[in-house]
């Protein structure tokens, strides 16, 4: 067994006059972070190994060989199985969880504790993402198997935790400290006995499959509503990616809630969430009472802002692998850099900005130094071109400030789009498609004519399901219209009419960002 990284103990700092009090919290990842939760109150000796008990077990190093360094701080690996035997037939019915179990990790998540116990970095990793098993045999079925290709997640299927850890760590070259598991019952049943959590959204958020339905505002969820929140990939083009989105969003929420709420510091109230949460959880033999302990010390004065949230970079599209499916690769530069900050104990956040940019609002343009989209460097002027008026003075006449770009709800870059040529007019399509691209869209680069008689006005065709992304691209492209076509699919369509004559930029409103796309706690709870 391993032996996990030291966390130092370190006073807490006292509390200038004025200053808001920190207060102490746990961890708990979207149907993947558990025990960490424990670790926040204070709570004796004889409590937390009372708790331990009821952890069940699991082997996940067992003969582990060439492993990665440890590196400084702890590395948690926290996974979450769709298992659902414990659910009720309402419960099935209520939030849409019919269906056979893959037996397969539906979340993963690598988390890291700072050597200092100052920072909790958690970094999500695509269950879709490529991935590689060597010569193995199939904890299931005993058969033997030969190396081949794989989506991440079926390494749980294959082989249990022991296979998903030594994939990850292969595949990272971190090394994991502990390994966590929990199920879709344990997750309901946390949240419930938390009295729920509050979730915040700008827009509507609808999946048919899962059954969420959210309206722009305030959400106060139940664990079954929470666990359609965290599932749900079929609101937009987003697909999986947005969903990790929403399981940190989730997390950070559900710490929020446990710290505000007193529930770590009651003893009693403490030993009932966490007893409730322990009955579904699978842990290694290696975390017991003293690091349960160990954490309680080390996180001792963290706050939302703490904590920083971020998804492993990928290299661009999705890729189809035969007897594999869609997958995903992940950029192999800014996937290695952001992995060996997390070995090298560094935070993946810049500080935070001054108190007078809020959260949630892109900085402004003009307080960025250097040239930008629609902005010379320098002066603010350029030499005058031939055939340009130019002032008096020789120079060119100041340049026209770039239209700013309309704000949407879908990133450009997270929607598909295949662009039609609904004219007589040869090269229309290309145009269209140029213009969608240049400004963010991930369209196909392939262009087509449409049959029929020739468009007016531009239309949108798109499936209810991604009805957000169509919004978005709709706005770039003012004057066309929306047409919804059932079972369409993600790819958005584009029929280019006689009325076009350019796109709007747009963006969509984002919360400022790290080097790896990485957001603090603080930046994505409710206000």
């Amino acid at each position: 067994m391993p032996t996990p990284p030291r966390i130092t103990r370190r006073p807490v700092p006292s509390r200038r006059p004025g200053t808001p009090r920190r207060p102490r919290w746990g961890m708990r990842v979207a149907t993947t972070l558990s025990v960490l939760v424990l670790g926040a109150g204070g709570i004796g000796h004889a409590v937390m190994t009372s708790l331990d008990t009821g952890i069940g077990r699991v082997d996940p190093f067992k003969d582990m060989k060439n492993r990665p360094s440890a590196g400084h701080g702890l590395n948690l690996l926290l996974v979450g199985t769709d298992g659902r035997d414990k659910i009720t037939e309402e419960e099935r019915q209520k939030y849409r969880l019919g269906g056979e179990p893959c037996h397969c990790t539906d979340t993963i998540m690598l988390v890291h504790l700072s050597a200092d116990g100052e920072r909790a970095s958690v970094v999500s990793v695509p269950r879709d993402s490529y991935a590689e098993l060597p010569e193995h045999t199939d904890a299931a079925t005993g058969k033997r198997h030969e190396p081949h290709p794989v989506k991440l997640n079926a390494a749980y299927a294959e082989g249990g935790p022991h296979l998903t850890v030594s994939t990850v760590e292969r595949m990272t070259g971190v090394k994991i400290s502990h390994y966590l598991e929990v199920d879709f019952t344990s997750f309901m049943k946390t949240v419930d006995a938390l009295g729920g959590v509050e979730i915040c959204t700008p827009r509507a958020l609808k999946d048919r499959y899962t059954g969420l339905d959210l309206t722009p505002g305030t959400h106060s969820m139940n664990g079954g509503q929470a666990l359609q929140y965290v599932r749900s990939r079929h609101i937009d083009g987003a697909a999986d990616l947005g969903r990790m989105q929403r399981q940190q969003r989730f997390l950070a929420a559900l710490i929020d809630r446990a710290t505000s709420s007193g529930v770590l510091l009651n003893p009693v109230r403490f030993k009932e969430v966490s007893s409730t949460m322990l009955a579904s959880v699978r842990a290694d033999a290696g975390f017991g009472t003293e690091q349960l302990l160990a954490l309680n010390e080390a996180m001792r004065g963290f706050s939302p802002s703490s904590s920083e949230f971020t998804s492993v970079p990928l290299a661009g599209d999705s890729v189809s692998v035969k007897g594999v499916g869609s997958t995903v690769k992940w950029d192999p530069v800014k996937s290695r850099e952001l992995f060996r900050a997390l070995r090298e104990d560094r935070p993946l956040t810049a500080p935070h900005a001054p108190a007078d940019a809020k959260p949630g609002r892109a900085p402004d343009p003009q307080s960025e130094p250097g040239p930008g989209p629609g902005r010379e460097s320098g002066s603010g002027h350029k030499p005058p071109e031939h055939g340009e008026p130019a002032e008096p003075d020789g120079s060119a006449k100041p340049v026209e400030p770039a239209e700013s770009p309309k704000p949407v709800d879908v990133k450009p870059q997270d929607i598909r789009v295949q662009v039609y040529n609904g004219t007589r007019t040869d090269g229309l399509g290309k145009r269209v498609d140029d213009a969608l691209h240049a400004t963010g869209f991930n369209t196909t680069r392939a262009p087509l004519n449409a049959d029929g008689p020739d468009l007016r006005r531009t239309v949108v065709m798109y499936d209810p399901r991604w009805d957000l992304s169509a919004k978005s691209l709709a706005a770039a492209l003012p004057g066309s219209e929306l047409r919804a076509v059932k079972q369409q699919g993600a790819t958005l369509k584009v029929m280019a009419g006689a009325d076009f004559t350019a796109v709007t930029p747009v963006r969509a409103q984002e919360a400022p960002k790290g080097r790896f796309g990485a957001m603090t706690g603080d930046q994505v709870v409710c206000p």
